[in-house]
């Protein structure tokens, strides 16, 4: 890999069929890589394997090959940073938790369920990080601990700021700002089951896989404080960020199977050309006029404008069906 080149990625979880929604998301990131004569990487966020499946993780690769995206380097290929998948990586997550312990950024929670409903009762302004935790656990003294740790096994939560705000530079949204009630509060690294969360494990492996730019749905917009607290704890350069508004039905709600078709594998067993999958969700990103079969190498020989992408959700309604069916 070429240390001065630009690298972005993308990491579904193979929990799900891959849908629409995900398959713009990956769409753009590998158009805006290639764009710049970038590396585009590939990897699987299987981290927890209760929700995970290798047949659907093999099934997310079928199809993006089928919508004519490929990868320099990813869990099937190989390469200098592999492996790319995150089961297989759990020793750097551990490294990296052992340098947070190290700089007390990190404590055990031993809130229980009922705890953690009572508090998403209470209002909050988080899109997908959900209500922020009141540090219950955070001042607990080394008694205190070892008395629940005896009862309980914990979970392992990060430090965050209690009174400065978060600020960065987002490529699509411009400039961000969290106050500590927007960003969650202390949140779990790993959880009682020992399962690492996804903020800490993105965070090591993007660092670790050299990545420059991340490309994302808005909804992970939130996510963003949390991870750079993780890359200034950890000591790791942070990427860039952009991220880009969600695919939506004409209710406006967010893009589910009460729509319609939505996942590539129901397209693909339709008979729909994968052209007509790319054309569509290019129309859908401001980057075609009007809705037309078009391959993916043909679209990533145009120069690649984040600002086209329009800035409200874009709507997949019935014309954009009837284009995916063949239909005028």
């Amino acid at each position: 890999m070429d240390a001065n080149r630009r690298r972005g990625r993308f990491a579904p979880t193979p929990s799900g069929q891959l849908h629409l929604g995900n398959a713009r998301t990956a769409l753009l990131a590998w158009l805006q890589m290639r764009s710049v004569g970038g590396e585009f990487l590939l990897r699987m966020e299987d981290i927890d394997t209760y929700r995970s499946k290798p047949s659907l993780a093999q099934q997310i690769l079928d199809d993006l090959r089928w919508l004519g995206i490929d990868w320099d380097t990813g869990p099937d290929i190989g390469g200098p940073d592999a492996p790319y998948t995150q089961s297989e990586r759990l020793k750097l997550y551990e490294a990296a938790m052992r340098q947070l312990f190290e700089k007390d950024a990190l404590y055990p929670c031993f809130c229980s369920r009922a705890d953690l409903q009572q508090i998403a009762s209470a209002p909050h302004g988080l899109a997908s990080e959900g209500p922020a935790y009141p540090g219950l656990c955070r001042g607990l003294t080394a008694n205190e601990r070892a008395e629940r740790a005896a009862r309980k096994t914990p979970s392992i939560r990060f430090r965050m700021p209690e009174e400065d705000g978060i600020e960065f530079e987002d490529a699509f949204l411009g400039w961000q700002r969290f106050s500590p009630s927007q960003h969650g509060g202390d949140f779990i690294v790993r959880r009682a089951d020992e399962v690492f969360g996804y903020q800490l494990a993105v965070v090591v492996d993007d660092a670790a896989m050299r990545i420059t730019d991340v490309l994302r749905g808005a909804d992970l917009l939130d996510s963003t404080p949390r991870q750079l607290q993780l890359y200034e704890a950890l000591a790791l350069p942070a990427p860039r960020f952009a991220h880009v508004p969600l695919l939506v039905g004409a209710d406006g709600q967010r893009l589910s199977k009460r729509h319609g078709s939505t996942t590539l594998a129901a397209w693909r067993g339709a008979g729909t050309p994968p052209e007509r999958v790319v054309g569509a969700l290019a129309w859908l990103s401001g980057l075609i006029a009007q809705p037309e079969p078009l391959r993916a190498a043909e679209l990533a020989r145009e120069p690649f404008r984040l600002d086209a992408v329009p800035a409200e959700p874009a709507v997949v309604d019935e014309r954009v069906f009837r284009f995916l069916a063949g239909e005028r």
